[in-house]
């Protein structure tokens, strides 16, 4: 039988940050991703928008996502967990539609900046932002 020291450190805790307070409380619901041009994965945290517009469909796309004509993005979600994406098909998805989340730690289209409207457009939908102190 293997002894083991009792001083050994046997794991760590990275904190991801995304949370930001408990207030008001993280309610899940089910999304539908748009497929996209390139197959992928959008990781847990991706700020998403939804299609709206004449020439919207309802779906969910990566915030910063150019519109197409006649096409309105508005910021909407925060994905719960990675997911793959593929090119052919839409992937259901579960969501964070409300929660205290840190700005800093969501993930967004290349090139993209949250705005306070667009803040402003998620507080009407019960996500807020605060700060995340450092342990």
């Amino acid at each position: 039988m293997a002894t083991r020291d009792l001083h050994e450190k046997i794991g760590s805790v990275e904190f991801e940050k995304l949370f930001a307070g408990l207030e008001p409380p993280a309610l899940v619901r089910g999304g539908v991703i748009r497929k996209l041009g390139t197959a992928g994965t959008l990781k847990r945290g991706t700020l998403l928008a939804k299609s709206g517009g004449s020439a919207g469909d309802g779906k969910l796309v990566i915030f910063g996502t150019a519109a197409a004509t006649n096409e309105t993005m508005t910021p909407d979600c925060i994905l719960t967990d990675d997911i793959e994406v593929g090119t052919s098909v839409d992937e259901n998805a579960t969501v964070y539609i409300s929660g205290c989340f840190n700005a800093d730690a969501l993930i967004l289209a290349t090139g993209a900046t949250l705005t306070e409207a667009d803040k402003d457009i998620l507080r009407t939908k019960g996500i807020i932002f605060g700060t995340v102190q450092e342990p």
